[in-house]
This record gives C-alpha cells, sequence and structure tokens, in this order.
C-alpha cells in the first residue's frame, strides 16, 4: 500500500520535533500536526520560560548582596508586564526557530487539531492522511483537583501570562514546579504560601536535598505548611479569593495556583479508533521500542509516564527516528545517571541514586555531605548555605549518587553525570585536582564520611 508519509507525527514539542526532524534526515517523507504552539510544553509554559522568571527572582538577592562589593544601587522597582513582554518576545523566537528546523529539514507542518480516524489515518483541518507509522507526542497537561471552586484556581499554563503579579498566592503542590513557583513568586515580592498535603515536599529526592531545602526557603521567608490541602475556594466581595483548608482554617488570597501532577494530553485524539491500550494511569502502553498495542503507533515523552523530562523525550525521539529508518545507528535510551535539576531559590540537582534508593536496591554505603557558606556570600549577613551530598557504594567504592543544594547546582551536577556514567569512584573524585575557589571543588575535596 502506498501512504502518504512513512511518519507521522502529532505533536510539535521536544520529542516530536527531533523524532521528525532526524526521520526526514533519514529520507523519510515525515509530517508533523501541532494545534498550539511549536515547541511543546518546555520552550511555550516550561522549562524556558520559568527559567527566565527564575532569573528575575534572583535579582532581589543580587540587589542586596551588591552592597556588601560596595555598589550603591538606586531604589530597585520590580515590572512584571516588562518581564513577561520580554518573556514573551522570547518564546516567539524560539517557536520560529522551531518552525525552521522542522520546514528546512524537509518536513511538512500542519497546524490544527489532529484526529485519529484508524491505525494508519489521521484528519486535520478536515484532511485526511495516511502514514505507514503514526507517532504520538501530545505531552502532558496540568490538572487541577476537582474541588468546589476549581475554576478560580490557576495552574503553570496561565501563570506564565497573568497580567500583573498576584500580591498574596496560595501555591498548591508538592513536586518541583510548585516548588519552583513558590520561589518565583516569593522571589519577585509576593507574599507566598507553599501548601502540601504531606509531610515534606519533593517525594523521591534525596531526604538531606528535601531538608535542607525546607530550611533555606524558611530562611527567605517562604511560608511553608505541610499537612495541609485546599478543599473548596471561594470568590469574596473584594475580588480576593478565600480558601477554606480541609482543617478547617481559612487564607485570603489573590491567587491559587495549583501544580498537583499532570496528566498525558490525550484529549480528543481518536485513540478509540485504533487498538491503543493505556494503563493504570492514563498513559499510553509502549514496549521497549516504544511501540504500543497498535503495531503501526508508537508514542514517546510524557504521554508514556515513564520519566517527564525534556532530554529523556529528545532521546526517545532520536530512538525512534534511528531504529525506523537509521537502524545501523540505532541506540536504546539509557534510563540511569539521569541529571535533573529543580530551579528553586536556591537550586536543586542531583544525577544517580539517592541515599534511601542506594539502601532499599541493598548497596552498603559511604555517605559523603559538606554544608557551607558560599564564598560570594561571606562579604554581608546572607545566611544562605550550600549542600553537597556524595552516595558512595561501600564495597566497590563507586559513586552511586550527586546531589547539591545551591547557586548554579545544575551546570555543576551536569559535569558530574559525565563521571557517574562512565562509572567513577571516589578515589577517582578524590584524585581530581579542584578549580579554587569554587563551590564545585567541594565535591572533590569530601574526605570523611559522615557518621552512619
Amino acid at each position: 500500500m502506498a501512504y502518504d508519509f512513512d511518519l507521522f507525527v502529532i505533536g510539535a514539542g521536544s520529542g516530536g520535533v527531533r523524532a521528525a526532524r532526524f526521520a526526514a534526515g533519514f529520507g523519510a517523507r515525515v509530517a508533523v500536526a501541532e494545534s498550539r504552539y511549536l515547541g511543546g510544553t518546555c520552550v511555550n509554559v516550561g522549562c524556558v520560560p520559568k527559567k527566565l522568571l527564575v532569573y528575575g527572582a534572583h535579582f532581589a538577592e543580587d540587589f542586596e548582596l551588591a552592597q556588601d562589593f560596595g555598589w550603591s544601587a538606586a531604589q530597585s522597582n520590580f515590572d512584571w508586564p516588562t518581564l513577561i513582554a520580554n518573556k514573551n518576545r522570547e518564546i516567539q523566537r524560539l517557536n520560529g526557530i522551531y518552525r525552521n528546523l522542522l520546514v528546512n529539514s524537509g518536513v511538512t507542518l500542519l497546524e490544527g487539531h489532529a484526529r485519529l480516524l484508524g491505525p494508519q489515518q489521521v484528519e486535520i483541518n478536515g484532511q485526511r492522511y495516511s502514514a505507514e507509522r503514526i507517532l504520538i507526542a501530545t505531552g502532558g497537561w496540568p490538572q487541577i483537583p476537582d474541588i468546589p471552586g476549581k475554576e478560580l484556581a490557576i495552574s503553570s499554563n496561565e501563570a506564565f501570562f497573568l497580567e500583573q503579579l498576584p500580591k498574596r498566592v496560595l501555591v498548591v503542590g508538592g513536586g518541583y514546579i510548585a516548588v519552583e513557583f513558590a520561589s518565583i513568586f516569593h522571589g519577585l515580592g509576593a507574599a507566598t504560601s507553599l501548601l502540601y498535603r504531606g509531610e515534606l515536599f519533593l517525594r523521591g529526592f534525596d531526604g538531606a536535598v528535601r531538608r535542607h531545602l525546607k530550611e533555606e526557603l524558611g530562611r527567605k521567608g517562604l511560608d511553608l505548611q505541610f499537612n495541609s490541602d485546599i478543599e473548596r475556594i471561594e470568590r469574596q466581595a473584594d475580588g480576593s479569593l478565600l480558601a477554606t483548608l480541609q482543617d478547617g482554617r481559612q487564607l485570603t488570597t489573590d491567587c491559587v495556583f495549583y501544580a498537583t501532577g499532570r496528566r498525558p494530553m490525550l484529549d480528543g485524539l481518536g485513540l478509540e479508533s485504533t487498538g491503543v491500550e493505556l494503563d493504570d494511569k492514563g498513559f499510553i502502553r509502549v514496549n521497549e521500542h516504544y511501540e504500543s498495542s497498535e503495531p503501526s503507533i508508537l508514542a514517546i515523552g510524557d504521554v508514556i509516564g515513564r520519566v517527564q523530562l525534556t532530554p529523556v523525550a529528545l532521546a526517545e525521539g532520536m530512538a525512534v527516528a534511528r531504529r525506523l529508518f537509521r537502524p545501523q545507528e540505532y541506540r536504546p535510551v539509557d534510563y540511569r545517571h539521569i541529571p535533573t535539576a529543580v530551579f528553586s531559590l536556591p537550586n536543586i540537582a542531583t544525577v544517580g541514586l539517592s541515599e534511601e534508593q542506594a539502601r532499599e536496591a541493598g548497596h552498603r554505603l559511604k555517605i559523603f555531605e559538606s554544608r557551607f557558606r558560599p564564598m560570594k556570600l561571606t562579604l554581608g549577613a546572607t545566611q544562605e548555605r550550600t549542600l553537597m551530598k556524595l552516595v558512595v557504594d561501600a564495597d566497590s567504592d563507586r559513586v552511586l549518587g550527586c546531589h547539591m543544594v545551591g547557586p548554579e547546582a545544575g551546570e555543576i551536577i551536569q559535569g558530574l553525570a559525565v563521571a557517574l556514567k562512565a562509572g567513577a569512584t571516589k578515589q577517582l573524585f578524590d584524585e581530581t585536582l579542584g578549580v579554587h575557589p569554587t563551590a564545585a571543588e567541594e565535591f572533590v575535596t569530601m574526605r570523611a564520611p559522615i557518621a552512619d
């Protein structure tokens, strides 16, 4: 049978664009359908704009710190509309880059909502197309719990486009998005409370990291309320919001921001016209080759619910393109030692196993930790402390995990990820000379393990 395309990609986010570009480069006839924005969540309402806002939020501390170094700056004023307008301009530039990447690669770009009509049939804007294989890369979407007044709350999608910075914000959630936006709102001057229904946020991260960040956020004045959750939200006569908590307390605020998880974005996709199966959490079930239960339909990225990170989606997209159209270059994605960062203030970065994960896996451990005030802060009264931690297998001396809370943590951990990927031992860390004076050198100067 003759098909219109060898590969039809639904979703022009990180993973979809990577798969489409390289498949086309390998000689395949490729189409991409996108109904919202080129670049997906990361470029438009995720990693990129979030980090721009984090940079903006950090300036309050930078201005204060400058005085310790002899700078006398005029009174600083923050203007939210300026930040958002400049952010929007940068995102539009990136949208154009993604468009050029696709078109210049020979990919057919179709802008509209794609719907599956069958295992090898897609409809978009009233036009039907056939494809030998279809790749679903539609990403995720924020979820707000079904409580009375949920329509009064916002998610990360809306936060990037608020016309004004709210004076008071309740951030609800305990994952990295909640922690990051709590830092953003607080750093930009909003009275911010972070509510989380559990005992401590960032479940799954190393316990020392979680506890250290709690201390630092509290030191900065961010209101942390654990074992707390909202029962309902109501609009008051003055326009403010009244949040009633499950324990009966009531909090008045101007904005309720939910970061309580994301779901796979499969709305109106037409999966019922295919044999694609979902798992018990609603993600597309795939095998090791990203093939769904419908042989001609594949899926990658957030819709399969594995590791929901942009670099992972990129790697999965590359793996699909190579396996289908350049099999001699195919390499499966290695999900071990994936570095990740949380751009809270201060930053978190980690690679490898947490102490808890390593113990659960049966390793006998040596733990190395260092807490110190960064050199940049020593001229003033700021008491923020950096945490660095190594999780080491006591029998093999192999470094199983590196963890950091502090300035530029992501930049530092990225280099250490290469070492862990290569199987570096603690002895190799010890024999590596540090760059002095830097915070990063602490990772190669920790000599004595802490008491178990």
